[in-house]
This record gives C-alpha cells, structure tokens and sequence, in this order.
C-alpha cells in the first residue's frame, strides 16, 4: 500500500479523529492509522461546560451537524441513543478518613457539590469511550480519510519537506507520504522517539499511580444515606463526577447510561505500594478496606473488563511541536483526572491546529503557527498541574482543599461565560491563565499552597485564594451562606455578566 497525504494522524481516538475530520472539512487529504481497532476500552470520560462549548464551537465553525448533539446530554440521548453516555450534573467531593465511615458532618465541611448545568436537557456527560470514539471514527472515514487500523508503524523519517511512514498491517506493508504529521496517540506516545521528543518530569507534581476499571453494581450513595438530613443537594449526587477523597489520593466514579460505572483510584506512589496497586483487583480491594463508606459502595460491584495499572500517572514532553509536526495535548502531557481537564485542553489543542492548518498550511508561515501552539500546550498542562498539585497538598485538610478547588471552578465558569457572550478573549487562555490579574493570582495561590505551611501561613493562603477568585467569580463561589453547595448559575445570568463585543 501506497499513498501521499496532506496529514498524517498516528492515533484514532476521539481527537484523533475529530482533528480528521477538521483536516478533511479544509480541503486537505487525511490518513489515520490506528494500532488497535474500534471498539475498545478507554478511560478519560468526563466532560466540562467548557469541553462541550469547545465541541459545540468545532461543530458549527466547521459545518458538522451530526456532532452538535453530542455537545448536551439531552440532545445526544434523542439524536444517538445507541452510543452510550452518563449524565453530568455537576462535581461531586467527599472526604474520608482511614478507618472511619464517612462523617457526612452537619456543617458540609466534609463535602463540595458544584453544579455544570441547571438541568438534565443541558447537562455535561461522560463519554462511553469505546462507543463514542468508535462513531467519531467512524465519520471521519466517511468523510474521506483513508483509516487503517491494526497497523504497525515501523519507521517514521524525515525526508526534505515530507514525512515517509512504513510499517505492516496484515501482513501488508504500506508507505505512506506526508506534509504534516500528528501524534494523537495519547501516553502511549507512538511517535515520541521519531521525533525526538523526550520525556521529562511534570513540574510541581508528586509522582503517582492509577488503577480503574469498569463496574456493574456500583452502588449510589444517594440510597446509602448521603447527603442525609442535610437539605437538597444542588443535583443528584450521583449523576456528576463523584470524587472521593483522602489523604494521599482519590477515588473517581463516573456511571453510564448503560448500566456501567467508570472507576478507578489515583494515589501517590506510597499509597499505590501499601495498597498493592500493582496486584490489580486484589490492590483495589486492600484500598477500600481502608474506607468503609466507599467498601460499601461497591460491595456488590462486579468488574467487567480487567483492571488496569498504570506506575505513572503523569508525564510531559519536552516539545509539543516542530518542523512539520504536532503532538495533540493529550500526547504531549498529561496531570491527573480530578478536574476534568483532559477534554478542555484537547479540544483547545484541536481549535488550534485547526487554525494554524486552515491559515498557514503549505505557507512559510506553518512553522512558527506550530511553535505557538507548542508553546501554548505546555503552558497550559503546566498551569494544570500546579493547581492539581496544590489540590493533592491539601487532601488531608479538606476545608482548604474546597478553598484551592474554588480556583479552578471560577476560572472555568469565567471562561464558558465569556465564550458564551462571544467574548473568549477576557478569559484567555486555560484557566484565565492569560488574565492580567488573575493569571499570577493564581499562580502565587498555587506556589504558596505548595510551600511548607504553618497556621498563619494557612489563614494568609486563604485569604489570598478568596482574592484571587473574587476576580472572576460569577458562580457565587466565596458566598458562605452556600455552605459547600454550589448550583449552577442560569446561563442567561452568565452571559449578562458580559458586555458585546465592540
């Protein structure tokens, strides 16, 4: 097999893919080589506001009517019931300690509720991988790339102004030509040593360990006695990304419309190791008998694919761009999913390249469009694993743990707010990390939580945090009559909190 392309995608996960698609919608030929085969089993499944926004945009910039249902959880359920998909009302907190039930305190001191969406027609949702990266292949070759999966790439080179893949596919081998090149390929990182591109340590993170798997049986807390007398929650506890915490890491449940639930632990390597994390289920287990509320709840819990470890949670590259190459954000860094950041920064990644290849492709201009998308990329994992690092700090002192979470839930609300009044530029970029005030705000808060702390030093990074979010607070986030409960705010009132643009 044999062809010239304009872009060559390695990786056909849902970016992969999705970039595809964009590529295809410029007028430019595509192949999209893929290891493995659609179904299969992937986890990153939580979206944000943010994310569907991104989706949403993508979708009408690039005429694409069959993804704009996928942009909310109503109209995904009424256009493609057939590819699965969990509600996402909110973000759901709740702090354990070793040994003890969870206290559910009167106060709410032990939990954080804060809700995405006003209802369940524009709710978030978690994304059923194998289904959903499944479609968007799927459209992706209709629309006229050349997909081939079950390929093994065997050499990667550089010649003049094109790159030359080869490699075997059923016993097949092919040569493939092209001008750009894109590693979509997630950690895995199929292109890394062709490229060159090294890996080195995440800035500020400690390193850590993952173990998830999918479930049957999981059961909801909302029918083990939580939240209890305390009021109505701001949404169903249970229909959001579930987020159970305790010093030294935390637990994620994500449920489907199909009966599945999503679940796995994040820890640091010292938890990961007395837990036996490496042992699979058995390492799952010995976790949870350390916390009887979470035991519980998958008491009668079933895994219906085998448990997968990864000894690194994290990782960065050293260069997320070059002469004629890319790699998508999700190649070139990843931080931990407690914030559900994975979905905004791929998309923005893709919003980019997009941009760039639409503007400069076959121009002179392409290489320095590519430079300051690499930049950018890695900017913004950095600016991610600050705040996730800070939040990791804090998982044995939860009140402070609600107050450095707040960073993050004004910063993203800020920014969908604005993209909504058609305003993206007063937030910038991720995280307002471009925001004249409160992009440094946010990165003294996050240097300072990581520092050795005392009580003063404590009460200072408290009311240094509360500065800080008051700057881009439109969600009511340090108002204390909410007690840790936080609803959506309407989005008409969103968008009033912006003026048109001049």
């Amino acid at each position: 097999m044999q062809g010239a392309f304009d872009v060559a995608i390695v990786g056909s996960g849902f970016a992969g893919s999705l970039l595809a698609l964009v590529a295809r919608r410029l007028g430019l030929s595509v192949v999209l080589l893929e290891k493995g085969s659609h179904p299969r089993f992937a986890i990153g499944e939580s979206t944000s506001p943010l994310a569907n926004l991104l989706l949403e945009e993508l979708a009408r910039r690039y005429d694409f009517p069959r993804l704009l249902p996928f942009a909310k959880w109503g109209s995904w359920r009424r256009a493609y019931p057939h590819v699965s998909c969990g509600l996402k009302r909110g973000f759901s907190f709740f702090h354990h300690a070793e040994g003890r039930p969870f206290a559910n305190a009167p106060d709410r001191q032990d939990q954080l509720l804060v809700g995405a969406s006003p209802n369940d027609e524009v709710a978030d949702t978690h994304w059923y991988r194998p289904e959903f990266d499944h479609f968007l292949q799927k459209e992706a070759e209709e629309a006229g790339t050349r997909y081939l999966d079950r390929t093994a790439l065997s050499g990667v080179t550089r010649e003049k102004d094109r790159w030359l893949l080869t490699g075997e596919r059923a016993g097949a081998v092919f040569t493939f030509k092209a001008s750009f090149l894109v590693d979509a390929s997630g950690r895995s990182g199929a292109l890394h040593e062709a490229l060159g591109v090294r890996r080195v340590a995440v800035p500020f993170l400690p390193s850590t360990r993952a173990l998830f798997t999918h479930f049957e049986g999981v059961r909801r807390l909302d029918e083990m006695g939580i939240p209890g007398d305390l009021g109505i929650p701001p949404y169903p506890i249970d229909d959001a990304a579930v987020h159970h915490v305790f010093p030294g890491g935390w637990i994620w449940i994500l449920r489907f419309g199909n009966g599945l639930t999503s679940a796995g632990v994040a820890a640091s390597e010292a938890l990961a190791e007395k837990a036996g994390f490496a042992r699979g289920e058995a390492g799952w287990k010995r976790l949870l008998e350390r916390f009887p509320t979470i035991r519980a709840q998958f008491e009668a819990a079933r895994p219906t694919v085998p448990f997968v470890h990864v000894p690194r949670l994290s990782f960065r590259v050293d260069r997320a761009a070059g002469l004629g190459w890319a790699l998508l954000p999700s190649a070139a860094a990843f931080v931990d999913p407690l914030l559900s950041t994975g979905f905004p920064l791929a998309l923005l990644g893709i919003h980019r390249l997009a941009e760039v290849l639409e503007k400069d492709f076959g121009t002179a201009r392409l290489d320095a469009g590519l430079a300051a998308y690499g930049a950018l990329t890695l900017e913004e994992a950095d600016r991610s694993a600050r705040l996730v690092a800070a939040l990791y700090s804090a998982f044995g002192d939860f009140p402070l743990f609600v107050e450095l979470s707040k960073l993050y839930f004004a910063a993203a609300h800020f920014s969908e707010s604005a993209r909504r009044a058609g305003r993206p530029d007063l937030a910038g970029t991720f995280l307002c990390g471009s925001h004249a005030e409160f992009g440094p705000a946010f990165d003294a808060c996050c240097r300072a939580a990581l520092a050795p702390r005392e009580a003063s030093s404590r009460e200072r990074l408290l009311a240094d945090v509360a500065r800080a979010v008051a700057l881009v607070d439109l969600a009511g986030l340090l108002d204390p009559s909410r007690r840790n409960w936080f609803e959506a705010t309407p989005l008409s009132v969103s968008c009033a909190a912006f003026s048109a643009p001049a």
